[in-house]
């Protein structure tokens, strides 16, 4: 009989790319992944794994394990949170990824009214970037996500439900006193001798800048670079730079100025989940509290993608 940890050790393999990644996920040792990659091959009686250089690939029937055992697995929860559910009643924990400028528009929110209408239902929250919370989502280390379905790095399959939230704009961030807040909307090739305050590389927010500016004609000069939104604000307000930030990012206790881009740029906000998990009831009461957001003016509704969108990333 498979077993299913073993089942979910291979599904990894094939999200995450390496053993090191899936060992570091789950908290295990490289050895320990590989050695219970083994004992699944025996098994099976199949080659799952072959070498190519010092890395592991899967083969096709590891492939085949892989997408199957995923299937396996997420039967396997729904089954159980049957069970659990038979009263309807939401209980458990539930795992909510989501990216750092919907923590406490959107989550945080949600948390409460949940905490205040089933307390058997245990939310935990965590900060998941759109290239983190796909994987995690598949992994089964998040439930529910919020993400952007623009997000290039990751295939949205027939194994994950999409719910739209609807478009976040992105906005150019100022000191109160720039010169540009006297305009309306603002072309990005104004800004070619500025000081910018960034992301950290790699992310949604350092990519999408880059990309924006380079199509305007010019690198940005970064000043510093900040995981953490509300010190780019800060870095803003003193006067020192400027920056790009989603809408829903930009909090009222920072003395800053927006403007809208001359050539509009948005992102579509959705929740993300494994399909069929919203049969669980705990899992069904998350994504309705966050679809019962209150009205954000940073969140219209769901639209189709215009011509032009920051596609390929999300924060």
């Amino acid at each position: 009989m498979l077993n299913s940890g073993r089942l979910r050790l291979l599904s990894l393999l094939e999200t995450l790319g390496t053993v090191r990644a899936v060992a570091e996920t789950l908290h295990l040792s490289a050895s320990t992944v590989s050695q219970q990659l083994a004992v699944l091959e025996t098994e099976t009686r199949c080659r799952l794994l072959e070498r190519t250089g010092r890395k592991v690939r899967l083969t096709p029937a590891g492939l085949l394990l892989a997408r199957r055992g995923r299937e396996i697995l997420d039967q396997m929860a729904e089954a159980e949170a049957e069970l659990h559910a038979l009263n309807d009643e939401p209980i458990g924990t539930v795992r909510l990824g989501a990216f750092q400028s919907a923590i406490y528009p959107l989550a945080v929110p949600a948390a409460t009214r949940l905490a205040a209408t089933h307390p058997r239902l245990r939310l935990e929250l965590i900060e998941l970037e759109p290239h983190e919370s796909g994987p995690a989502l598949r992994s089964g280390e998040a439930d529910v996500i919020v993400t952007t379905t623009d997000y290039a790095g990751l295939s949205w399959g027939a194994d994950l439900e999409i719910i739209p939230l609807g478009t976040d704009p992105i906005v150019l961030v100022l000191p109160p006193d720039h010169p540009l807040t006297g305009r309306t909307t603002v072309n990005l090739a104004a800004c070619a001798e500025e000081t910018w305050a960034g992301d950290r590389p790699r992310s949604y927010m350092a990519e999408l800048t880059v990309r924006l500016c380079r199509e305007s004609g010019f690198e940005p000069r970064v000043a510093c670079r900040f995981s953490n939104y509300l010190m780019l604000l800060q870095h803003v307000e003193s006067g020192r730079s400027i920056t790009l930030l989603p809408a829903l990012a930009i909090t009222p206790d920072h003395a800053v100025a927006t403007r809208e881009l001359s050539t509009p740029v948005h992102r579509n906000v959705a929740i993300a989940v494994r399909r069929g998990t919203t049969r669980r009831a705990a899992v069904h009461a998350v994504v309705a509290a966050l679809r019962d957001h209150p009205e954000l003016p940073a969140l219209s509704a769901p639209r189709q993608r215009p011509g032009r969108e920051q596609g390929g990333f999300g924060a």
